[in-house]
């Protein structure tokens, strides 16, 4: 699709009306186009949102979005952010605006998501084998000819359907894939040895249908991973697209893919890809790590590679969830509103961070308010004695692992520092 139709597709997101498919907004904007709410730069604590909300800080955003598009480009590598995080394709453009080469995606429903808002670019970090999936590739491969696919094979079987699908279907174009090499034993997908990869690779030759492209997997799946087990791996990755160069097996290519990536590891992909020695042809250093859009206030916060390398920056933390104190029984605990149905609890519990009182007092630290376990509607907050907590007030919560946060909520408002609602985000799971 024509970066022209996902430009109108864009323009009419903001045409969507606003009505009950959508957490948290100002009950008394339904009916309005999201463009109508947008334009009315609505507060988000005094402008009438229900609570709970959960609200995206545009200022973090396009700190983070600007980040990683000055890592990648000074440590040489295309970017490929993963789109599964937020699959949000007003962030996919805005993504792709701050440097990115396309976007990753796994499935292929979150393919026809971003082909249907104009991605032309698309690196699918998994295999596809779904004969139905593979028919309606080849017929987006055929009637755009500027699309580029590239996906993971790491079986013989694998290419075999894939193959007699694409056959099937009477694909025009090859589909170009790259050889995924598995992490080690006990690890995801991807072939567990370089012979099962030549296999692998030798099996893509014998098959019209389908291109080989490169080499990729994910770093993140390495077992007990620390840098000297997570670089011994990566250099595994290369050796193995060199191997694969002397063979021949890139004959006819303008480059080879080379892709790696999550969003704990990028640092060493860095590395061990600056590494990389002169090929036949130019090698596309492709990095896909995509929970830096958002950042987070838990697990990545704790693994983020900016830690280890703390003069390359620091990504800040997007997300902010409110509930509101709806019951407060006993002086060592509180009820807010929020609850699995509305935060991110698959890594870590939500964190409590600010109150905001219900009089309209000044926001203030959650001093000994903690949060101890979620029901689906409620989130259970232990307060200690120095805890300023009464029934009414808003707290704000951190989140932990920014896909599961992205997940629960169809439309995102983005407040500025003070509480301006500048835009929203539409999800697509």
């Amino acid at each position: 699709m024509a970066r022209d139709s996902g430009t109108e597709a864009l323009a009419e997101l903001a045409q969507e009306r606003v009505d009950h498919r959508f957490k948290g907004l100002p009950p008394d904007t339904a009916g309005l186009t999201v463009a109508e709410l947008t334009a009315q730069r609505r507060n988000l604590f005094t402008g009438g949102f229900a609570t709970p909300v959960l609200a995206l800080s545009a200022e973090r955003l396009e700190h983070n979005l600007a980040l990683m598009e000055t890592y990648a480009a000074r440590h040489g590598l295309a970017f490929a952010p993963h789109g599964k995080t937020s699959m949000a394709p007003q962030l996919f453009h805005r993504q792709i605006e701050h440097g990115a080469w396309g976007i990753t995606l796994a499935v292929p429903h979150q393919v026809w998501v971003a082909r249907a808002f104009g991605i032309g670019r698309i690196f699918l970090a998994n295999e596809l084998v779904d004969a139905a999936a593979l028919r309606r590739l080849a017929a987006e491969l055929d009637a755009d000819p500027d699309f580029r696919f590239v996906c993971y094979v790491d079986s013989v079987r694998g290419v075999e359907l894939m193959d007699a699908a694409l056959t099937e279907a009477g694909a025009g174009r090859p589909v170009d894939v790259v050889v995924e090499l598995g992490a080690g034993a006990g690890a995801r997908t991807g072939a567990r040895t370089e012979a099962d990869c030549a296999a692998v690779a030798d099996a893509v030759a014998a098959a019209r249908t389908l291109r080989l492209a490169g080499v990729a997997g994910y770093e993140g799946e390495v077992p007990d991973a620390d840098p000297e087990r997570v670089r011994a791996w990566l250099r595994r990755l290369v050796a193995l697209a060199v191997d694969f160069d002397r063979a021949g097996r890139f004959t006819g290519l303008a480059e080879v893919v080379l892709s790696a990536g999550g969003s704990a590891w990028f640092d060493a992909v860095a590395d061990v890809f600056a590494e990389v020695p002169d090929l036949s042809l130019p090698v596309l250093k492709l990095l896909r790590s995509g929970a830096y859009v958002s950042h987070d206030d838990g697990h990545y916060r704790e693994v983020t590679p900016f830690n280890r390398v703390p003069a390359e920056g620091a990504l800040e933390p997007a997300f902010r969830l409110w509930t509101q104190v709806v019951s407060r029984p006993t002086a060592e605990q509180a009820f807010a509103n929020a609850g699995k149905r509305d935060a991110a609890y698959d890594l870590d519990l939500p964190f409590a961070q600010v109150v905001r009182p219900s009089d309209g007092g000044p926001e203030r630290p959650a001093t000994g308010v903690a949060v101890s376990g979620l029901s689906d509607q409620h989130a259970w907050l232990r307060t200690a004695p120095e805890a300023e907590l009464e029934v009414g007030d808003w707290v704000g919560l951190g989140l932990s692992h920014p896909c599961t946060s992205f997940d629960k909520w169809q439309l995102i408002p983005v407040a500025e520092a003070d509480g301006t609602v500048v835009d929203y985000i539409r999800t697509f799971f």
